[in-house]
C-alpha cells in the first residue's frame, strides 16, 4: 500500500522507516497508525508551504480508493481522510485546506466523513 506513496513522496521515507522499525516485531503492521503518520505529514507540508507533492500523494489516495480492496478503501477513508478532518491535527491550518488536492473519489469520501461526523448518516 505504501510502496507507491513512497515513490511519489520520498520525504515520507524517514517517517515510514521509523514506523516499520518501531513495529518490526509485529506479524502485521498497524497500517492505520501509519496512515495517521501520513495525515500528520500532509498537514506538516501544508503548514510549511511544501505542497508540491500533495497532488501526487492524493493521486495515490485515489488509486487506493479506486483499485484497492475493501480493507484498503476503508483504511484510506478512515485512516487518512478522517484523520485529516480532525481539527486537533491542524495547528495553523484547517481541514478545508486539504480539499483542493482531493480527487473525485477522495472528495466523495471526504463528504461522507463530514456527513457521518455531523450525524447526517449512520455508520454502516
Amino acid at each position: 500500500m505504501f510502496d507507491v506513496l513512497l515513490e511519489v513522496d520520498s520525504t515520507f521515507q524517514p517517517v515510514w522507516e521509523a514506523f516499520v522499525d518501531k513495529w518490526r516485531d509485529q506479524i502485521e503492521l498497524p497500517l492505520y497508525l501509519a496512515l495517521g503518520d501520513l495525515a500528520r505529514h500532509v498537514v506538516g507540508k501544508i503548514e510549511g508551504g511544501q505542497t508540491s507533492e500533495l497532488q501526487q500523494i492524493f493521486a495515490v489516495v485515489e488509486r487506493w480508493l479506486a483499485d484497492g480492496d475493501e480493507l484498503v478503501r476503508e483504511a484510506a477513508t478512515i485512516g487518512l481522510l478522517e484523520d485529516l478532518h480532525n481539527p486537533n491535527l491542524h495547528k495553523i491550518t484547517s481541514p478545508d485546506q486539504v480539499k483542493q488536492w482531493l480527487g473525485p473519489l477522495s472528495a466523495l469520501q471526504w463528504t461522507e466523513v463530514e456527513r457521518f461526523w455531523s450525524g447526517q448518516i449512520a455508520k454502516a
